[in-house]
């Protein structure tokens, strides 16, 4: 795959190529073909059908940029169309749906009308043979005899396909037991570093591991393992993840024809390959599958997390400087706006360890992770010191935590997952997860403490609440409502204030007794906010803006 840059194009065909689609075999397809082209360029359809209608087509292709247009469209013409029509689309038909082509690569619509008409005669003479037609969904996923599984039944004005589409990708989720994604508000924190180490010492406790990097513009982990070189294969399984020591390992970057291969995407064709990444990939039965995601709260871990739908929660890495620190907790409230759990946070690059004596000389201002972390009311999980092996265990390709068992960063390392590894020791995430709702569907009310009509500094003596309804989505405040507070009395707030709706606090200092309370009663909270206005601390908030300092009431 060279860069993807669609910038030449026409608007109709910037629009059609780049639209969600799967490039990968399917698990249960019926028509296949793969053609090599006078060029020497390589393409492989897949065509899946109900009844006489193609429900699904998809492609891969070693060529070039042009070769990827052209297979794209025609997989997005193909779609809801008849086989019989779709196998007699030609050349012209994907050029005009490109809205024009450079002469010297119009042989690549050639190429793609070919195959696919190859594959959809396939599915023709498959069908024939079996005599079998499709009649309506399948009762439930392939891999569960649940009736009330969320893809046993169609959502209200869901079409067949889209049933067919969300079916699979259940297949393929629940037969993986957790999902953790590796977060981080800010790049170059070492984020990759811990999801690397993190999914190999589960590996090496005995867990069956897959680790997803979707990082689409930076993939780092094929580097990390020594896998650059890799290409993946396909089956009737769906796609091959690459397996060192066990574990198995997808990435865009075994798709890139040179690791310098520039990746230039949108949105939607982001959400596409990691729809794919979960769906078309073999991934098996799991135990675990760590997600290494890029920095920030953009297009990737929203596609993550809306396609999952579950996941067990999020570890996010930061390093110890403010900086740093201010960027890391808008992760935590992204996952707080997705209802994605936050399973702790990790300081990475905490201090110097010697390479000769393994003293840790504190060079950058240290505690940052672990303050956050308590400010925003979530657990700390420990800290890693910068350590030259750690660099050369990546540069040589080998997971530091397997090569260099005996150190004592390794043994930070290993303190770090026993939480995460203790989610299987009942096979569920038990009480920390929570479903991720669709976007439209999540109902937040923040409480804040008022004096004088400004967030009070003492939490439990203030005057009255302001209970604020928001709507995450759009990002504005829908009503306020404030309410006079009852009368002081130790622990009865957090109570008082669920069975009120509210399920975030945004305040200026609280106790670690009454943190602990708002957790068990599910309450998130956000202290060392500023006395300011509700409506300006609930619009930072929603923003990603709202600065908070020390904890004024930590006791």
């Amino acid at each position: 795959m060279e860069c993807t840059d669609l910038e030449g194009f026409s608007e109709t065909a910037r629009d059609h190529a780049m639209r969600p689609r799967n490039h990968g075999p399917m698990k249960v397809f019926d028509g296949h073909a793969r053609i090599t082209g006078p060029c020497g360029d390589t393409m492989e359809f897949w065509v899946g059908a109900s009844g006489d209608t193609v429900t699904k087509a998809s492609f891969v292709t070693d060529g070039c940029a042009s070769s990827l247009a052209c297979g794209s469209m025609a997989t997005c013409l193909a779609q809801g169309m008849r086989v019989e029509d779709a196998a007699s689309l030609g050349q012209n038909d994907i050029l005009d749906a490109l809205g024009g082509f450079p002469p010297e690569v119009q042989h690549c619509a050639l190429l793609a009308a070919n195959t696919l008409k190859a594959a959809c005669e396939n599915c023709m003479v498959r069908q024939k043979a079996s005599g079998r037609q499709s009649h309506g969904a399948q009762a439930t996923c392939d891999t569960c005899d649940d009736t009330s599984c969320s893809a046993a039944v169609h959502k209200e004005g869901e079409s067949e396909a889209e049933l067919e589409e969300r079916r699979k990708l259940q297949s393929r989720l629940c037969r993986i037991r957790h999902k953790v994604v590796v977060l981080s508000g800010k790049g170059g924190v070492g984020k990759s570093t811990v999801a690397v180490n993190l999914a190999t010492s589960l590996m090496m406790s005995g867990k069956r591991v897959g680790l997803l990097d979707i990082d689409i513009h930076g993939p780092s982990i094929p580097t990390m393992l020594g896998l650059e070189w890799e290409t993946i294969e396909g089956s009737d399984e769906g796609l091959l993840p690459l397996e060192m020591d066990g574990m198995k390992v997808m990435s865009l970057g075994f798709f890139l024809q040179n690791p310098d291969d520039a990746v230039i995407w949108r949105g939607p064709r982001k959400m596409g390959v990691i729809k794919q990444f979960l769906q078309d990939v073999a991934w098996g039965d799991l135990d675990y599958l760590v997600i290494d995601s890029p920095p920030g709260t953009g297009d990737e871990p929203l596609s993550l997390c809306q396609l999952i739908g579950q996941l067990d929660g999020a570890v996010i890495v930061t390093t110890p400087q403010k900086v740093a620190a201010v960027d890391v907790r808008k992760s935590i409230s992204f996952c707080r706006q997705l209802h994605l759990p936050v399973l702790g946070v990790v300081e990475n690059m905490s201090g110097f360890a010697c390479p000769k004596c393994g003293e840790v000389t504190q060079i950058l201002r240290s505690g940052g992770g672990r303050r956050m972390a308590e400010d925003m009311g979530v657990p700390f999980l420990g800290s890693i010191p910068m350590d030259p092996k750690i660099a050369e265990a990546c540069d040589d390709g080998e997971p530091f935590i397997r090569n260099y068992s005996d150190t004592p960063t390794a043994q930070a390392l290993r303190d770090i997952i026993i939480p995460i590894a203790a989610l299987d020791e009942t096979g569920a995430a038990g009480d920390i997860t929570k479903p991720i709702k669709a976007l439209e569907e999540i109902h937040m009310r923040i409480a804040i403490p008022l004096a004088n009509g400004k967030l009070a500094m003492h939490f439990g003596h203030c005057e009255c609440f302001a209970l604020v309804d928001v709507d995450p989505k759009e990002r504005k405040i829908l009503k306020r409502e404030d309410i006079d507070a009852p009368p002081h009395q130790p622990g009865l707030l957090p109570p008082w204030l669920a069975e009120r709706g509210a399920n975030m606090i945004i305040a200026g200092g609280m106790g670690q007794r009454a943190k602990a309370l708002f957790a068990e009663q599910g309450v998130e909270v956000v202290v060392g906010a500023r006395a300011d206005t509700p409506e300006n601390l609930v619009g930072e908030y929603l923003d990603g803006t709202l600065k908070v300092g020390e904890n004024a009431c930590d006791h």
